[in-house]
Formats: C-alpha cells, sequence, structure tokens
C-alpha cells in the first residue's frame, strides 16, 4: 500500500562564509557548484527559463551513494530577503523511491556577524512504506555545504589585479 504522508528532514551547517554569498551561489550560479565540489556536483545546466528566476528548469548531474545521478529541478521559490531557495525534482533519479521531493536552503547570518548558518528541508513523499528516508542525501547536503563554505571563503582573499 503506497505511502501518502508527506515527510520531512531537516538539518543546520554553521559555515564561515556570508549568507548572501552562499544564496547567490544557489540562486544565481548552480553551474558554477562542481567547482566548489567536483567529487559531489558534475554539473548544472538549465534547460528553461533564466538564472535565479522561479520557474526556471534545471538539470543537475551529481554523485550520491557511489553512482552518477540526474535530476530535473524546477525553481518553485525565491525569497531574496530570507536568503531562501526551493527545488522540486519533477524528472530524473530522486523520483524513482519517491512521489514527490522539494529541497529548501535558507542562509542566515548569524548574530555574532561572524559566518552564517544553513538550513536545509527536504519535504518528500515515498512511494511505498519500505522506502528508506533520504538521510544520507541529508548529510550528502551537509558536506557540499561545507564544500561551498570553502570555496566561497577562498574567493574572498583572492588578490585583485592592481591597474
Amino acid at each position: 500500500m503506497p505511502s501518502s504522508d508527506i515527510c520531512k528532514l531537516e538539518t543546520d551547517v554553521e559555515i564561515k562564509a556570508s549568507a548572501k554569498k552562499f544564496h547567490d551561489m544557489f540562486r544565481h550560479k548552480p553551474h558554477h557548484i562542481h567547482h566548489a565540489s567536483s567529487d559531489k556536483v558534475q554539473g548544472c545546466d538549465l534547460l528553461e527559463g533564466e538564472w535565479g528566476q522561479v520557474g526556471s528548469v534545471v538539470c543537475w548531474k551529481f554523485f550520491y551513494e557511489g553512482k552518477a545521478k540526474v535530476s530535473k529541478e524546477i525553481v518553485e521559490a525565491i525569497d531574496e530577503e530570507k536568503n531562501l531557495i526551493t527545488f522540486k525534482p519533477i524528472e530524473g533519479d530522486l523520483l524513482e523511491h519517491y512521489k514527490s521531493m522539494n529541497f529548501t536552503i535558507q542562509a542566515t547570518p548569524k548574530t555574532d556577524g561572524k559566518g552564517s548558518v544553513i538550513h536545509w528541508t527536504i519535504e518528500y513523499e515515498k512511494r511505498h512504506d519500505e522506502v528508506p528516508d533520504p538521510h544520507p542525501m541529508i548529510e550528502y547536503l551537509e558536506d557540499l555545504s561545507k564544500d561551498l563554505d570553502v570555496h566561497l571563503l577562498q574567493d574572498i582573499y583572492i588578490a585583485k589585479p592592481q591597474i
């Protein structure tokens, strides 16, 4: 009997980079994420719309649980003030075991002004009760956030050429 409950997993990752830079990477430059975490993300292609716009469709190519995977996703929501973006898979490997899945990323500046907290939420509906909860995906997203943090901090320290 198929499960019809919407389930939710959440995690927070503290990073040193600014919330704005982290959000901008996912909103405007997801096609650059593979530079920061090439062992996890091989690419992100724009299929429809414009980078950073609600309704745009992107195709993620990534390596997960030892296998190359693909996920065609629509940008469902963006809140610039809250540094929030939601992606919804509409085709691909993630929907093999799940009827639906949403990924929401929110980057919040820390109150001390040093870094930010990345809050990931996965909402999903299993195809049947034997499908496991996607705990490995949460761990994957935590590791990806840490890789992006290192990359974004390196960008800060790159010397600008003198003119």
